[in-house]
């Protein structure tokens, strides 16, 4: 973008320290490879560059600078988070933030309520209640 200062991939991360997660759903999917930064983890993760899924986080072992890139993150169900000090979490803030932006047609979240309670609905859908 020609700013001169090249934005910071891991800003678009949400990062838990000594985290790794354990896939119990035998279908989420994870790829590994051998890199040296978290920050070319991080811009893979966000290009989702060779992945054959949507990268929602990665996690860094520290130990043997091997990149673990992730299809699910920490809400996602059938994983389990495990405490392990070789390893750091990375997750999108996309998809663990729980806001509205402008209209949330980009919205990620686990949130299917709104602020007083009532259950969502898809926007093409006209049940229960019409617009």
């Amino acid at each position: 973008d020609g700013k001169g200062k090249r934005r910071n991939p891991l800003h678009d991360y949400k990062k838990t320290g000594e985290l790794m997660l354990i896939k119990v759903n035998k279908t989420l999917e994870v790829k590994t490879k051998l890199l040296n930064t978290t920050e070319q983890c991080a811009k893979r993760c966000s290009r989702n560059k060779g992945l054959s899924f949507t990268c929602k986080a990665f996690a860094y072992d520290r130990v043997t600078k091997r990149c673990h890139w992730l299809s699910f993150n920490s809400l996602t169900n059938g994983v389990r988070k495990k405490q392990d000090h070789a390893f750091d979490l990375y997750e999108k803030k996309d998809y663990v933030r729980n806001c509205i932006i402008g209209k949330g047609a980009d919205y990620k979240g686990t949130i299917s309520v709104t602020k007083s309670g009532i259950q969502c609905q898809a926007w093409n859908s006209m049940i229960p209640h019409e617009h």
